[in-house]
C-alpha cells in the first residue's frame, strides 16, 4: 500500500515564469544520492516550462535543490510546442546523456488544444536539454487523427518500448469540447522512429472514461503500470476528477487492469483530497516511491508516497 509522505515542492509566484502549478513529475536518479524530478511550472500566461528539483536519495521527502531556470524553452513560433511543454519520461542511455520524452501543446480553434510528442536530450546529466528535433516524434496520423501525449518510455536491450495517451474523439459539455483519450502502444529500435501498431493499452471501463500518463516499472518478470483516468463531466476537482489506477502485464502489450491493489487514495482534506493524478514510479535504493500531483492539476504541488508491502 502507498504510504503518504505530504507535499514536497508547491510553485507560488518564485519568478516570472514559475508562477503557478507544478504539473506531472518525472522522476530519475542521477546518482546515488540525488533523484532529479522534471516538472512544469506554468508562466504568468499559464504556459508550462519544465524545470526540476533534486531530492536526497536515501530521504526522497528532502529536497535539496530547486532549479530556477528553465530546461527547455518553448518551440518556434508555429511549432508543435510553442504553447507549453510538460515532461513525461526520462530515459538513461549513458552516464552522462539523458532522453527526455515531453508533451507539446498548441491552442486550437474547433477544440481548446492539440498536443504531440517531442523529445530532448540532455549530456550533462540532466542539467540542461536541446531538443532533437525541431519537429514532434509521434504525432496525430491517419489511425489516430486527434492528438497524441503523455508518453512513457522503457528501453529494454535493444527494443524500446513506448505508452502513451492518444485521443480518441471530443465530447460536448456545457456546449464546449472535452478531448477523449485511452493510452496505446508502442515500440522503437533507436527511441525516436516509432512503430505504432495502434494497439490500446487501458481502454475505458466505461464510457466517456479517459486513460492517459502511464508510468511504468518491471518487477519479477511483470510489467507494472500507474496511470491516471477521469471521467469527462466533472472532472475539474469535481466528482469525476483524476484517479490513480493500476495494470499489470506480461509482454507490455496485453494488460489486466487491477486498480485495487495499486491505487492511492484520497485525503480527507487538503492538498490531494479531490484529484490525485500525473503518477510518477520510481525504484530509489531498492525502495519504491510515488511522486505525484494533487487537486487543480498540480496547483497544490508535488506530493510523495512510499509503497509498503502490506
Amino acid at each position: 500500500m502507498w504510504i503518504k509522505k505530504g507535499v514536497l515542492i508547491n510553485i507560488q509566484n518564485h519568478n516570472d515564469w514559475m508562477v503557478s502549478h507544478a504539473c506531472v513529475p518525472t522522476a530519475i536518479n542521477i546518482d546515488e544520492t540525488t533523484t532529479r524530478i522534471f516538472y512544469a511550472p506554468r508562466n504568468n500566461n499559464g504556459k508550462s516550462i519544465p524545470t526540476y528539483f533534486d531530492v536526497d536519495a536515501a530521504n526522497p521527502t528532502k529536497v535539496k535543490y530547486i532549479h530556477d531556470k528553465p530546461i527547455l524553452e518553448l518551440g518556434q513560433l508555429g511549432t508543435f510546442d510553442d504553447g507549453g511543454i510538460m515532461p513525461c519520461s526520462a530515459v538513461r542511455i549513458s552516464d552522462s546523456c539523458i532522453y527526455l520524452y515531453y508533451v507539446g501543446w498548441n491552442p486550437s480553434v474547433s477544440v481548446p488544444y492539440r498536443n504531440a510528442i517531442g523529445l530532448a536530450v540532455s549530456n550533462d546529466n540532466g542539467q540542461t536539454f536541446d531538443r532533437a528535433f525541431p519537429g514532434a516524434i509521434v504525432e496525430r496520423n491517419k489511425h489516430e487523427p486527434f492528438f497524441t501525449a503523455s508518453p512513457y518510455v522503457i528501453k529494454e536491450n535493444d527494443k524500446w518500448h513506448l505508452w502513451y495517451a492518444s485521443s480518441t474523439g471530443f465530447v460536448i459539455v456545457n456546449g464546449k469540447p472535452e478531448p477523449l483519450y485511452e493510452i496505446k502502444y508502442a515500440h522503437s529500435f533507436d527511441g525516436i522512429d516509432w512503430i505504432r501498431p495502434n494497439i490500446t493499452c487501458i481502454p475505458p471501463s466505461k464510457k466517456y472514461e479517459c486513460t492517459a500518463r502511464p508510468t511504468v516499472i518491471k518487477e519479477n518478470g511483470i510489467y507494472k503500470m500507474w496511470f491516471t483516468f477521469r471521467g469527462s463531466f466533472d472532472y475539474r476537482d469535481g466528482a469525476e476528477s483524476y484517479k490513480i489506477g493500476y495494470a499489470e502485464s506480461k509482454d507490455a502489450i496485453n494488460w489486466v487492469r487491477r486498480d485495487e491493489l495499486g491505487r492511492i487514495q484520497p485525503s480527507e482534506e487538503g492538498w490531494d483530497s479531490k484529484m490525485q493524478t500525473y503518477p510518477s514510479v520510481i525504484i530509489i535504493r531498492g525502495r519504491k516511491y510515488l511522486f505525484y500531483n494533487g487537486n487543480g492539476f498540480g496547483k497544490t504541488g508535488i506530493g510523495l508516497a512510499e509503497w509498503i508491502a502490506e
